[in-house]
C-alpha cells in the first residue's frame, strides 16, 4: 500500500521503518527549499519545533552545512515555544536547546534566530507575542513549519481547548504536559507551569506544515490527529485544514492507523501467515471469541472473506492461528533437552546454554522478563546480565545523603580513615543543599547514585542465583552525561557491546525492544546490541546464537507478534516480585516513572497478568502470568 492520502486518513502520510530515515527525508525538503531560494535570491524561513522528535533533522542538516556546503546565511527562524519562566542557559531551555542542536554549528546569523522569551516581565509577555507575529508576518510568513506532537495532541504547547483561531501567546501547560517534562526537570514540581507558544493559527498559516512522531507511545494521538474528528480536545487535528501538510512517521508510530493495524478493512490484500495471524487475533478481539469458535461468517462480516475464499474454510484458519500460538508457549526459553523442538520456539540443543541478558538500566532485567530470567538459572543455563548503563540520575538526593552517611558511620565504627568519612559526607550533603532543581550532581555524586544501583543490581541477580562474575557493568558512554540528555551513541558504546557478546560467545541474547520508552535510553541501548550483533554475525559462534527482544514497563508485544511465551506461576511471580524489590531506589516511588503512576513492579505484573488473560481468551491455556518475546533476526 503506498503513501498517498487514503479513505481513513485526513492528511497525507509517510511512514518510514525508523525515524533516521524519516529525519533525513525532512531534513532534505528543508534544505532543498533553502537551496531554491538562495538560487532565486530570496530568503527562507523556517518554523521549528524542539523535543527529542527533531533532533535527528537538525543532526542531517548540521551534516549537510558541514559536509556538502549547505548554507543558512539566508534563513530566519522562528521557534514554536519556549518555557515560562526560564532562563536562556537553564538545561530545560529551548535557548539552549536549539544552539545545542542547530544553530552553533551552522551559519546562521544571530538576528536571524527568533526564540519565544522566557525571561520577560510577565506584563511585557503580550506585546512581545503581537511583534512575535508581525516579525513573522514582515517576512512573508514561514515556509516550513516542523512539528512534533505531544501525548495531548498538543503541537507547540497548544493545549486540548486550544483553538483555530489562537495566535502567539502565554498557555498554562497541561498536566500530562508537565509530567512528560518532568524528567527533563528532575521533577514534576520543577517543571514551569506557563509556557509562550505559537498559536494553532499561527502555525495554519505556515505554507508548508510538516509533522513527525516517533515511536508507539505517540501511535494512539497520531490516529486520533490524522483519521479522527477535527476538535479542540486534540488541537494537531486541525492540521487536517490545512491544504499543504504532511505527516511523516516511523513504522512504530503508525501502528494504529487502520492501513496498519487492519488494512484489510479498506481493501484487497494479499495475505501472508503475518497477516492472517494479526486478523484472525484482531477477529477475536472484535467479536469477543476464542481461535476455534470463529466461523464463516465472522469472517465475512468484517472484511475477512477472501481469507476464506483462498483456504477454504473458517476451521481451517482458525487451526493454522490457533497452532501458531500454541506454539509459542514454552516453559523451557533456553529449549528444552532431549525433546523434540519441532514445534518449539527455542533449539532443544545446545544444552546447557551461555545465555547474555542486556538490561539498558540496572533493574529492567527482573522488571522485564524476571520470570524468564529465573527459569533460565534454575533449569541450568550459563546466565550474564550485561547492565548497560549505570542508571546514576534515577536515584533521589536523599538517597546518596543515607549512603554517605553510611560510609561515615562505617569509617567510624571500624577506625577506618579517622575523619574522612565525616568530610566525605559533609561534601556530599553541601554539594546536594546547592544544586539548584535540574541542576547536574557533582561527580562524587553521581558515583555515590551509581553505586547505589549497582548494588541493588547486584543483590537482584544474587537473589535469582548469578555469581558476581556473571554481573557486568558496561557503563556506556553515551549514558554518562549526568544530565536527562544523552551523547549520540557512539563506536565506543558499540565496542563495548561487542567485547561483552564476544567474551560470552552467547547462544541466546536477550535485549530490551522497548521502542516506547519515553527517554529514549532503551532505544539507543537496542541499537548499540543491533549494530554489535550485525558486525559480529559472520563470526563462526555468532551462527548459534539467536536473538530475542523483550519489552519494558511501558508496553507489551501484540499477541499476533509473539514468538516465545514464557508462563509463570503464582510462586514464579512472587518471585519475580521478590527480585524486583531489591532495588530499593525505584520502589515506592522511582525518579522517572513516565506518565504512568504505578511502581514498575505494579506495571510488570499487570502486564504479564494481561498477557496471559489475551492468549486465554483466545481459546489457549490459562496461565497465571507471561513474559513474552520476539526474535530479532540478523
Amino acid at each position: 500500500m503506498n503513501n498517498d492520502l487514503i479513505a481513513s486518513e485526513k492528511i497525507p502520510v509517510k511512514i518510514f521503518k525508523g525515524s533516521t530515515d524519516a529525519s533525513e527525508f525532512v531534513a532534505q525538503e528543508i534544505a532543498a527549499l533553502i537551496k531554491n531560494r538562495q538560487q532565486e535570491g530570496r530568503t527562507c524561513v523556517l518554523g521549528l519545533a524542539t523535543g527529542s522528535t527533531p533532533t535527528r533533522v537538525y543532526a542531517e542538516l548540521v551534516r549537510m552545512h558541514k559536509q556538502e556546503g549547505l548554507s543558512f546565511k539566508h534563513v530566519y527562524t522562528f521557534n514554536l515555544d519556549e518555557y515560562y519562566p526560564i532562563a536562556p542557559d537553564s538545561l530545560q531551555s529551548y535557548v539552549r536547546f536549539m544552539n545545542e542542536h542547530l544553530f552553533n554549528h551552522i551559519d546562521i546569523p544571530k538576528n536571524q534566530i527568533h526564540i519565544p522569551d522566557g525571561t520577560l516581565p510577565k506584563e511585557k509577555v503580550s506585546e512581545f507575542c503581537k511583534n512575535y507575529e508581525k516579525k513573522i508576518d514582515e517576512l512573508g510568513g514561514i515556509d516550513i513549519q516542523v512539528l512534533g506532537i505531544g501525548r495531548t495532541g498538543h503541537i507547540g504547547f497548544n493545549e486540548p481547548g486550544s483553538t483555530e483561531k489562537s495566535f502567539t501567546r502565554l498557555v498554562t501547560l497541561d498536566q500530562v504536559t508537565r509530567i512528560d517534562a518532568a524528567s527533563d526537570f528532575f521533577g514534576e514540581e520543577n517543571v514551569p507551569r506557563k509556557a509562550i507558544t505559537m498559536g494553532v493559527g499561527s502555525i495554519l498559516k505556515a505554507k508548508r506544515v510538516i509533522m513527525m512522531a516517533w515511536g508507539e507511545g505517540k501511535a494512539r494521538v497520531i490516529k486520533k490527529a490524522i483519521e479522527g474528528p477535527v476538535t479542540d480536545q486534540i488541537p494537531s487535528s486541525f492540521l487536517q485544514k490545512h491544504d499543504n501538510c504532511l505527516v511523516v512517521l516511523d513504522d512504530a508510530a503508525s501502528s494504529e492507523l487502520v492501513r496498519i493495524k487492519t488494512p484489510w478493512v479498506l481493501e484487497s490484500i494479499d495475505w501472508n501467515e503475518t497477516l492472517i495471524r494479526k486478523a484472525v487475533v484482531w477477529l477475536c478481539q472484535a467479536v469477543d471469541k476464542p481461535v476455534l469458535k470463529l466461523t464463516n461468517h465472522d469472517y465475512m462480516e468484517h472484511g475477512m472473506g477472501d481469507i476464506i475464499t483462498e483456504y477454504g474454510s473458517a476451521y481451517q484458519v482458525n487451526i493454522k492461528v490457533f497452532n501458531f500460538l500454541q506454539h509459542t508457549i514454552t516453559g523451557w526459553p533456553g529449549g528444552k533437552p532431549n525433546a523434540d523442538d519441532t514445534y518449539r520456539p527455542e533449539r532443544a540443543n545446545p544444552f546447557p546454554k551461555r545465555v547474555i541478558i542486556f538490561s539498558p538500566h540496572p533493574d529492567d532485567d527482573v522488571i522485564s522478563m524476571g520470570g524468564t530470567f529465573i527459569r533460565l538459572v534454575d533449569q541450568g543455563h550459563e546466565v550474564h546480565v550485561a547492565y548497560q548503563t549505570s542508571g546514576n540520575i534515577a536515584v533521589f538526593d536523599d538517597d546518596a545523603v543515607r549512603f554517605a552517611d553510611f560510609v561515615r558511620d562505617f569509617n567510624d565504627q571500624f577506625g577506618l580513615s579517622k575523619g574522612d568519612g565525616e568530610k566525605f559526607y559533609k561534601k556530599v550533603v553541601e554539594s546536594i543543599k546547592q544544586k539548584g532543581p535540574g541542576q547536574n550532581d557533582t561527580p562524587e555524586v553521581l558515583a555515590i547514585k551509581g553505586l547505589i544501583r549497582r548494588g541493588e543490581a547486584k543483590a537482584g541477580g544474587r537473589y535469582v542465583g548469578l555469581p558476581d562474575e556473571q554481573m557486568h557493568f558496561l557503563d556506556m558512554p553515551f549514558y554518562e552525561t549526568g544530565a536527562v540528555k544523552k551523547k549520540p551513541l557512539s563506536e565506543e558504546d558499540i565496542k563495548i557491546t561487542m567485547d561483552i557478546i564476544e567474551k560470552v560467545k552467547p547462544h541466546q541474547i536477550y535485549a530490551a525492544g522497548d521502542l516506547s520508552d519515553p527517554h529514549g535510553t532503551h532505544r539507543v541501548c537496542l541499537a548499540a546490541v543491533m549494530e554489535a550483533v550485525n558486525r559480529l554475525k559472520n563470526q563462526a559462534w555468532m551462527k548459534d546464537c539467536w536473538v530475542w527482544l523483550y519489552r519494558g514497563a511501558w508496553q507489551e508485544w501484540d499477541i499476533d507478534q509473539i514468538e516465545m511465551a514464557v508462563p509463570l506461576s503464582p510462586e514464579e511471580l512472587m518471585r519475580k516480585r521478590r527480585a524486583v524489590f531489591k532495588h530499593q531506589s525505584q520502589k515506592d516511588s522511582a525518579m522517572f516513572p513516565g506518565s504512568d503512576k504505578r511502581e514498575f513492579w505494579m506495571r510488570a505484573e499487570d502486564r504479564n497478568h494481561a498477557t496471559a488473560e489475551a492468549y486465554n481468551k483466545l481459546g489457549l491455556a490459562e496461565y497465571e502470568a507471561m513474559e513474552a518475546f520476539v526474535r530479532y533476526k540478523f
